[in-house]
């Protein structure tokens, strides 16, 4: 068990700052994620915690003690990096048992055979102890080095994209395993990855690195509900949420946005309108997910005319591009859904889930009914 602290920390690799005064609070036994995007800090600062990286400023703590000046061997953690780093000269059985014959952490071998035995079947490498690294395919290279992460029992996982080269199917196995053994195993988890759908489904809460810097620090759903600003919600979501400018007009008393060149205006709730007024907003972003626009290829009075711009299935659903005046709007519509490019298509967009942002600084300004974040959004169906 562990509570992880960074305070102010900075590390920098000659004019290139990795991290910029980051300060961290990791709370004992909680899955912890780190998602960002590539050269955002993630790896960097996992290895800051394990003691690969020692920071030019700032303070790491472990379990309140300071351990900048403390080597990776004493911290008590057990790292499995995306480049496996496994021993070439060794099969899987003696690469998996390697941490218990360390001095520092030695068991005995009949410890060493029942827990080597319990995780290469967990991982589903049992029939492969005998092999080296280079007779094993990524995949199970990968596995070996998660594996011998997992064999120990130390106070803090530090994972960094440990499933990045496992298929789909075993990945999503070995989510649900990694979220179990952690809370059984009663150890913190600091878990880096780029794969939103694995940091919303493992986390207990994210921190969204950007340049070194934390963006936004909270729950899954307040990322994708309520996200900081726009670089926030563009990670989040497949397809990526759209963004478009849009106006804030009053009409006979009731405010609304206009955008996408239509003249109706699009009507918004009271507390987001509330909201728009005491700020004197004029302009805004407007962010609404592909679940959130429902389409009709028959004309529909009021609804914004575009015409299809690509139409992909994706197993499950479709992701269709609507062209509305030169911007690309992407929507979600059901897996039999087939529509020539070109073809003329109406839309809709459900205001009462939008997000709305400020257009100067693309920071978050409001969505309606914040609070509840907990609503989830299926295909949409056609109409008409």
């Amino acid at each position: 068990m562990a509570r992880i602290t960074l305070e102010n920390i900075t590390k920098k690799y000659k004019d290139k700052t990795a991290l910029d005064n980051l300060s961290l609070d990791v709370l004992d036994n909680e899955f912890f994620v780190l998602f960002g995007p590539a050269g955002a800090g993630k790896t960097t600062l996992l290895k800051t915690i394990a003691g690969i990286e020692f920071p030019q400023e700032g303070l790491v703590r472990i379990d309140g003690a300071i351990v900048n000046l403390i080597e990776p061997m004493y911290r008590n953690v057990s790292m499995v990096f995306e480049n496996y780093a496994l021993y070439p000269h060794k099969n899987v059985y003696d690469n998996i048992a390697s941490p218990m014959r360390s001095k520092l952490y030695r068991k005995d071998e009949a410890y060493i055979k029942e827990q080597v035995l319990r995780v290469t079947k967990m991982m589903r490498i049992d029939e492969l102890l005998d092999r080296k690294p280079s007779q094993l395919s990524n995949g199970q290279r990968q596995r070996v080095a998660l594996g011998r992460c997992l064999v120990r029992t130390p106070n803090v996982f530090l994972m960094d994209e440990p499933l990045a080269h496992l298929d789909a199917k075993l990945r999503h196995f070995m989510r649900g395993e990694l979220k179990e053994m952690q809370s059984a195993f009663n150890s913190t988890t600091i878990y880096v990855t780029h794969d939103y759908m694995e940091a919303m489904s493992l986390a207990d809460r994210i921190a969204i690195l950007n340049s070194g810097h934390i963006e936004q620090l909270g729950t899954s759903l307040e990322m994708y509900y309520t996200p900081r600003n726009e670089f926030v919600a563009r990670l989040f979501g497949e397809p990526e949420i759209n963004i478009f400018s849009g106006e804030v007009e009053e009409a006979s008393g009731q405010l609304g946005i206009t955008a996408l060149g239509q003249e109706t205006i699009m009507p918004v709730e009271p507390d987001v309108a509330a909201v728009l007024r005491s700020g004197n907003h004029k302009r805004v972003h407007i962010g609404i997910r592909g679940a959130d626009i429902t389409f009709s290829f028959a004309e529909k009075l009021g609804w914004i005319r575009g015409s299809v711009y690509t139409n992909e299935p994706i197993g499950n659903k479709v992701i269709m591009v609507v062209d509305v005046k030169g911007t690309h709007i992407y929507l979600v519509a059901p897996n039999d859904t087939k529509a020539e490019i070109d073809k003329p298509v109406y839309i809709s967009m459900n205001m009462k889930d939008a997000i709305l942002f400020s257009a100067e600084s693309a920071e978050y300004i409001i969505r309606h009914d914040a609070r509840n974040v907990s609503r989830r959004r299926g295909a949409n169906k056609a109409v008409g």
